[in-house]
C-alpha cells in the first residue's frame, strides 16, 4: 500500500505538468482558431471589394466605349434623316444603315438606353436647353423638339438630351 501511495506521489507533479500543458495548448489552439477566422473574414472582405471595384472599372469602360461610338451613331441618324426618298431602297444605303443597326444592338447589350424626350417635361437631370421657344398652345417646359439624342448606360445618365422646350 505505501508502494501505491509513492507512485501516486510521484505521479501527482507529473499529472500538474501535463494539465498545465494542456491549458497552455487549448489557449493557443483558441488564439489560432480566432487569428484564423479573422484572416478569412478579412480575405472574404477583400474579394468583395476587389469585385466590386473591377465591376466600377467594367462600368467606366463601357461607358467610355459608348462615348466613343455615340458620335458614330449620331451621324449615322443625321445622314438617315437627311437621305433622298429615292436613295431609301437602295442596297448600298441599307447596308449603311444595317451598321446604324448593329451599333443599337452593341450599344444596348452594353447597359445603354435612349432616353426619352420630346412631349416630355423638362428634367434637368436628364435634358439640356439648347433653345427655348414660345408656343401658347403647348404647356411651359415640355420638350417640343431633340436636337441630340440623350443616353443612359445601366441606369446612369451618359450623355443629357439636347433639346428645345416651350417657354
Amino acid at each position: 500500500m505505501e508502494k501505491n501511495k509513492e507512485e501516486i506521489q510521484k505521479k501527482e507533479p507529473i499529472l500538474d505538468e501535463l494539465k498545465k500543458k494542456l491549458e497552455e495548448c487549448q489557449k493557443l489552439k483558441y488564439e489560432y482558431l480566432a487569428g484564423w477566422q479573422r484572416e478569412r473574414a478579412d480575405f472574404l472582405n477583400y474579394k468583395k471589394e476587389l469585385k466590386n471595384t473591377i465591376d466600377t472599372i467594367v462600368i467606366f469602360e463601357n461607358m467610355a466605349i459608348a462615348l466613343k461610338i455615340l458620335p458614330i451613331l449620331d451621324n449615322l441618324e443625321i445622314a438617315e434623316k437627311k437621305l433622298p426618298d429615292n436613295l431609301k431602297n437602295d442596297e448600298n444605303v441599307r447596308g449603311i444603315l444595317q451598321i446604324k443597326s448593329q451599333l443599337k444592338a452593341l450599344l444596348k447589350n452594353m447597359g445603354v438606353e435612349e432616353i426619352k424626350s420630346v412631349g416630355e417635361k423638362f428634367d434637368p437631370q436628364l435634358h439640356e436647353v439648347v433653345e427655348e421657344i414660345e408656343a401658347k398652345d403647348k404647356v411651359p417646359g415640355t420638350i417640343i423638339e431633340e436636337i441630340q439624342k440623350g443616353y443612359k448606360i445601366n441606369g446612369r445618365l451618359l450623355r443629357p438630351t439636347k433639346v428645345k422646350v416651350v417657354k
